[in-house]
């Protein structure tokens, strides 16, 4: 998934995301492990997708996104020395 995508989602439905994704992630090192996938690209795949999710909850959070959309100051801009 594409991280504009990631960043359209609802906080609902991107905890809904990350949940199934790490599901999957699960699912797919277990049959890695027993010999039965050689799916290397697609864990590589799911950890990138998991972390771009968790990045995002973290950024909303934080309201590191956003912020000088609505006018205030940015929390780590050019001049936030």
């Amino acid at each position: 998934m594409e991280l504009n995508k990631i960043r359209s989602l609802s906080d609902e439905e991107l905890a809904a995301h990350e949940k199934t994704s790490a599901e999957q992630l699960f699912r797919l090192r277990f049959q890695v492990s027993m010999g039965q996938n050689d799916g290397v690209k697609k864990l590589r795949q799911l950890r990138k997708e998991i972390a771009q999710i968790k990045t995002v909850a973290r950024e909303r959070a934080l309201g590191v996104r956003g912020a000088s959309k609505d006018g205030g100051v940015p929390a780590a801009g050019k001049g936030a020395r």
